[in-house]
């Protein structure tokens, strides 16, 4: 089942990234081909809350997606950094990249890496599209990503389904806690 879901979900993934990406062939293209994969990541974290009934996810992912939209915007007025292509002055962090990032780590965490695999690698090329577009540097579409995931961390419930990777940091010391939930028949 799971590696099933997984092979479906990645190749729905790639499809959609090639066809944006035959956008691509230009950074204004690029930027156009983020911007459409970004709607759609939204799109598939809420339509995955509704098809399986999961309400508290999708408060959950509403609560993440707004505090990771805050957070970024404060940054941006808050941090004088000049866009590669000098549109303004408000590139540190990636507002595309710290939206697509926490859509990607919620999906991952409240349904499991079947899902969350394709969307982080759908969260990439929107990161991706950014700095290729010249809208970001790599450092703005870094900070995104970060917020985006921490956001996530903070108010998604782990996956029980199957196994859960969490970041810990804690009193000096670093790493991953890697949990699963056994059941007996």
């Amino acid at each position: 089942m799971f590696v099933t879901t997984w092979i479906r979900s990645t190749v729905l993934t790639l499809l959609v990234l090639l066809y944006s990406n035959a956008f691509a062939d230009s950074r204004e293209n690029a930027e156009v081909a983020g911007n459409i994969v970004l709607t759609l990541l939204p799109a598939a974290a809420l339509g995955k809350a509704v098809y399986e009934q999961d309400m508290e996810g999708g408060w959950q992912y509403t609560e993440s997606i707004v505090t990771a939209t805050a957070a970024t915007q404060i940054l941006k007025y808050s941090i004088d950094a000049q866009r590669p292509n000098g549109a303004d002055d408000h590139s540190f962090p990636s507002g595309h990249t710290s939206a697509a990032f926490s859509t990607a780590s919620f999906i991952q965490m409240r349904y499991g890496w079947a899902y969350g695999a394709p969307a982080y690698l759908a969260a990439s090329f929107v990161g991706w599209s950014r700095v290729y577009s010249d809208n970001h540097y790599t450092r703005d579409v870094l900070a995104g990503a970060a917020i985006g995931i921490v956001s996530s961390y903070i108010f998604a419930d782990a996956y029980t389904k199957g196994v859960a990777v969490t970041p810990i940091a804690e009193n000096g010391i670093y790493g991953l806690k890697i949990s699963s939930r056994f059941t007996t028949f």
